[in-house]
């Protein structure tokens, strides 16, 4: 049944999607910044805004990009450069899509000017007069940085075209390593969009070709559909890697459920325990494509998160399946598996269903995290399901063929000790078995113990680990441990970078590069906009406004227009009607304030009295290296700044869409999570035999995702989306592993404390052990995958399986010798009056299949 339902909803992969919008998987849902967005949108919308585009004010819209710099650093304002830079330009703009019946050229879908001509970047216009200048060989031509004045009169901005600039006295520009172009296309409709990024394409394939031409600039591409290909970029690189992956796994699957014994060797139930993960992840992607739900990236991670919870799952039944006696019926060896080993299975899952649950639910402000988890939950309970049913099955098959004495692989029987001895030496060796003939009682439950891993740790490890002599070491190491830990801790970040979670070698990362080795003295273009009506004309109104913008570069014909008003002293006493009327004025007589209309939104009264109703001036704050630091918390400040002000006004640009929230929206389902799993632990202590055991569990939890947390950052990962969704995982997998264990202990009674932790490891140890090697077998393709994003998965796995497996056989076994539950040796003396007859009747059946029946009389 479960191979059908998987097949059957396997089958819905003709219904494939992928998502393709970035924003609606990484930026916060619920965010300030999205509602700041739609007012920006109302009261200014982009066709009004065609000399505000500097560095994509309010939508990112549709767009190409490209920085052009020197591998020799040479100054790209010199004449061959610049002739170059326009060359390209040129290039672009004859750029053609075709379409049937019509080509499209730059012309047809770039945004406007007043006068019907494609709207270009300043910087584009200042290389147009520099290279006339030369040509008339003036000299007195100079380009002033950050601000440079054109021929017409105009300020214009150049922080963000000019990049590594080395400046003279009076901010007079030297010499620049890197020029940005931007070009900026229209979007108004589906048939324009498909125009645009198809042009967007061909841009950058054009700006590829232009430099093979010209191999001694370096040219970076960039446009607006860049970021959703190259985050989609790492799914289609790891598909040879996560097939290498599984290789990997499958073989040693199959090698840790092997022994010398051919007929109590369990190859195949590695090879199915595999498959039952495998199912089950299926199942669960079948049903989110009927849902309609879409494919993105982020769903790499959830064959990991299978493929710890589900090997350890069916390990652990072949664990207890080998601690049962051979000589009872399969029915009665599965039903002693399946009670030793399903209810801490069934309670894992709990867990794990009720963290992921958790994370899926609207409380999750990331959409990408919260399809994962609503994924994983699915996946994880259908995986319950498979292991109780498929690999259940394929349990007996396999016991059936055991107590029939077949050979594990080839199933066929396995001839007597002296038949095998007339055969040659390599086919003794294929079919070497122990019969239980050959055995009396007191070896009979040792069989097993050929298996490399069960003899290494009942005559090894289990003595060494708790000897006096290595406990302090291990203590010792305990506390470098939480020394490391903690000194990441105290440094952890919030990774809103979205080049985190793209492909490496891609033009994102390129770009990005670029952007921040020559661009990042100064920050993204600020939009500050007030939204209501005050006294423009009021000196000490315009005092207040900038006010509010100092420390910044205001590149605002309207802190302009202030300022001039100001010097002229016209503002002093000046009637509200006739501040207006000057206004409208300006903006028609004067050049240097022609484009000052698309800042002010005039309203006119039914008394024909005009109104300024909004405004906006642009701000750029001066950056150092960690940019995108600043620029949150530049955010922050003039958020609280906003809500304290005289002045009603709003701060906005796009990139605030991904960092309004970020850090709670981020970190709520972990915490989410957490307090679920607190509380789950804490409900769960009054049903279980000792609440110890939940202490000691919550004890282990907080100290591995502790030291997960410092490591990773120490190992230079963010705490972005990625991170989080693996720390999730990290309490689960933690849980999976040592609450078996922990039980063991806690429950032992009658002996010391030492031989209850080797009884642990014993029973317990393999299946982690073995659940722990196919785990990390698994990661290790994963970490050369040439994506961030992948990078980030690899390293919290990594270190969640590396201090969990370091807790489980390192620190728990010592410090559980010595801390409660303390094991008192009680020796009863037996009194002879109340002393149990045990009378054993022995029945055999005509299949030598011996069942007990125990008489008991006091």
């Amino acid at each position: 049944a479960p191979v059908l339902i998987s097949i059957l909803l396997g089958a819905s992969f003709s219904r494939y999607q992928v998502e393709e919008s970035v924003e609606h998987l990484l930026a916060p849902t619920h965010s300030l910044a999205k509602i700041e967005r739609n007012l920006v949108d109302s009261l200014f919308p982009v066709n009004r805004s065609k000399h505000r585009l500097y560095s994509d004010l309010q939508t990112p819209g549709r767009y190409g990009r490209v920085i052009i710099t020197s591998f020799r650093k040479a100054n790209m304002l010199d004449q061959h450069h610049t002739d170059l830079i326009l060359k390209l330009h040129t290039a672009v703009t004859r750029i053609q899509v075709q379409r049937p019946g019509f080509n499209y050229t730059f012309a047809h879908i770039c945004i406007l000017n007043n006068d019907k001509t494609c709207i270009v970047d300043d910087i584009v216009h200042v290389l147009e007069e520099l290279k006339a200048a030369r040509s008339s060989n003036r000299t007195n031509f100079a380009i002033t940085y950050p601000i440079t004045h054109l021929k017409d009169g105009r300020e214009v901005y150049n922080g963000h075209q000019l990049g590594g600039v080395t400046v003279h006295s009076k901010d007079r520009v030297k010499s620049a390593e890197a020029i940005q172009l931007t070009y900026y296309l229209q979007a108004i409709n589906s048939l324009n969009d498909m125009v645009a990024e198809k042009w967007e394409s061909i841009f950058c394939d054009t700006v590829e070709l232009f430099q093979k031409s010209n191999r001694k600039v370096k040219m970076y591409p960039f446009t607006s559909s860049s970021l959703k290909e190259d985050f989609q970029k790492t799914s289609r690189v790891s598909e040879r890697y996560l097939i290498t992956s599984l290789a990997l796994v499958v073989t040693l699957a199959i090698l840790c459920c092997s022994m010398q014994d051919c007929v109590r060797s369990k190859p195949w139930l590695g090879l199915l325990g595999l498959l039952t993960v495998t199912l089950a992840t299926l199942t669960a992607a079948g049903i989110i494509n009927l849902t309609g739900g879409k494919y993105n990236s982020t769903f790499l991670g959830i064959p990991f998160v299978m493929l710890g919870h589900g090997l350890y799952g069916t390990f652990e039944m072949l664990s207890s399946w080998r601690k049962t006696r051979e000589d009872q019926h399969v029915k009665e060896r599965t039903a002693a598996v399946f009670a030793d080993s399903m209810l801490s299975f069934s309670l894992t899952t709990a867990m794990y269903l009720v963290t992921f649950g958790i994370g899926a639910s609207p409380f999750t402000n990331i959409e990408a995290a919260r399809i994962f988890c609503c994924n994983s939950c699915i996946a994880i309970f259908f995986n319950y399901l498979y292991v109780l049913s498929f690999y259940g099955s394929s349990l007996v098959f396999t016991g059936y063929i055991e107590n029939n004495y077949q050979h594990s692989i080839f199933c066929r029987k396995v001839p007597k000790p002296e038949v095998l001895q007339e055969k040659p030496a390599w086919y003794r060796f294929l079919l070497t078995a122990r019969f239980s003939e050959d055995t009396d009682d007191s070896e009979e439950t040792n069989t097993y113990e050929s298996h490399l891993l069960v003899w290494f740790l009942k005559r090894y490890y289990c003595d060494w680990i708790t000897n006096t002599y290595v406990k302090p070491f291990v203590v010792l190491f305990y506390l470098v441990y939480i020394s490391f830990a903690l000194m990441g801790y105290l440094q952890v970040s919030e990774g809103s970078d979205l080049s985190n979670i793209v492909a490496t070698a891609t033009r994102t990362i390129e770009y990005t590069t670029a952007q921040q080795k020559y661009f990042s003295n100064y920050s993204p273009v600020i939009g500050f906009y007030i939204y209501e009506s005050i006294e423009y004309w009021n000196t000490s109104v315009q005092e207040d406004v900038l006010e509010y913008t100092k420390g910044f570069v205001r590149i605002s014909w309207f802190e302009s227009y202030l300022n001039y008003l100001r010097k002229l002293n016209i503002s002093t006493g000046l009637p509200k009607k006739n501040f207006t009327d000057m206004l409208r004025n300006s903006f028609l007589k004067t050049p240097q304030f022609a484009h000052f209309s698309e800042d002010i939104i005039f309203s006119k009264k039914y008394n024909n009295e005009v109104d300024v109703v909004a405004s906006r001036m642009f701000l750029v704050a001066k950056t150092m290296e960690t940019k995108r630091e600043e620029l949150y918390d530049l955010l922050e400040t003039l958020r609280k700044l906003s809500l304290t002000s005289k002045v009603k006004f709003i701060v906005f640009n796009p990139s605030f869409v991904y960092m309004d929230r970020y850090a709670s929206s981020v970190g709520a389902p972990l915490q989410n999570s957490c307090i679920s799993a607190l509380f789950l632990l804490f409900f769960s202590a009054f049903l279980v035999a000792d609440s110890l055991i939940n202490v000691w569990l919550t004890l282990t939890v907080a100290s591995v995702e502790f030291g997960v947390i410092g490591f990773m950052t120490l190992w230079k990962v963010e705490l972005d989306c990625i991170s989080v969704l693996c720390l999730i995982y990290g309490i689960n997998y933690t849980i999976d592993n040592c609450a078996p264990l922990l039980s063991t202990f806690v429950l032992g009674k009658e002996f010391t404390r030492t031989k209850w932790v080797k009884n642990a490891l014993e029973v317990h140890g393999v299946a982690i052990l073995q659940s722990y090697l196919c785990y990390i077998v698994g990661l290790i393709p994963l970490a050369a995958v040439p994506s961030n994003l992948t990078r980030t998965l690899f390293r919290c796995l990594f270190l969640i399986a590396l201090v969990t497996f370091f807790h489980c056989f390192a620190i728990l076994p010592v410090i559980l010798t010595f801390l409660p539950p303390s094991k008192k040796k009680r020796k009863e003396k037996k009194n002879p009056e109340n002393r149990e007859e045990i009378e054993c009747v022995e029945m055999v059946d005509m299949d030598s299949t011996r069942v007990v029946d125990q008489i008991t009389t006091v």
